[in-house]
């Protein structure tokens, strides 16, 4: 649901959601806030320790999630923020030897990151958000991210101020079923929800 990304009262926006996601969108469309606001929902309506971790670069995910298997308890939500901003192309094809080697390199951190989440969730809940920046309709490299990612939140502007927050995962499993939209507004660095609509997909 759409609505895990903002304040609510409701016990069930966020323990409902698939273990990984995605939230892709423009620059400057409030994705560090909707990941912000999404970690404080998991934290407040967590049945665990109740944390939630933020990772800011490869390496820290890396050594993070290497470890991962011997935490006592897991948190609520792993969050991390600009994950495509990581893997820089030319740096990643040196490393790799490979032209696609930013493929590579990405691919092996959602394998990580995979693994030690659905190891994880045999415990207990726990999350992982990603966010990434993209120029267009779609995210970038999608479908490396569709291989791992459960669900995928797309951002675009309305062309009128406001933005609409929608998950496309209905339509690239072919099912027919409800998709909803958010639509909201960032003023003074806050996020409001106008509303949330809904619409058969096919």
């Amino acid at each position: 649901m759409v609505e895990r990304f903002f304040l609510s009262k409701s016990s069930q926006t966020v323990s409902k959601s698939d273990p990984f996601m995605l939230l892709s969108g423009p620059p400057s469309c409030g994705k560090t806030s909707l990941l912000f606001q999404f970690a404080f929902n998991s934290a407040l309506q967590s049945t665990g320790n109740g944390k939630v971790i933020y990772l800011d670069d490869d390496e820290g995910i890396k050594k993070y999630f290497a470890a991962f298997h011997l935490h006592d308890t897991f948190p609520a939500a792993v969050v991390v923020d600009d994950f495509g901003d990581f893997f820089d192309e030319r740096t990643c094809q040196e490393r790799y030897a490979n032209p696609r080697g930013r493929d590579l390199a990405m691919v092996r951190i959602l394998a990580l990151c995979h693994n030690a989440i659905t190891n994880a969730n045999e415990k207990g809940p726990c999350k992982l958000l990603l966010s990434d920046t993209h120029h267009g309709n779609t995210p970038r490299l999608l479908f490396i991210y569709k291989r791992w990612i459960s669900s995928i939140f797309t951002i675009k502007g309305d062309g009128f101020g406001s933005f609409l927050l929608k998950n496309i995962d209905n339509s690239r499993s072919g099912s027919v079923g409800w998709s909803r939209t958010a639509k909201y507004s960032i003023a003074l660095q806050y996020l409001l929800l106008e509303e949330v609509t809904e619409d058969g997909v096919q």
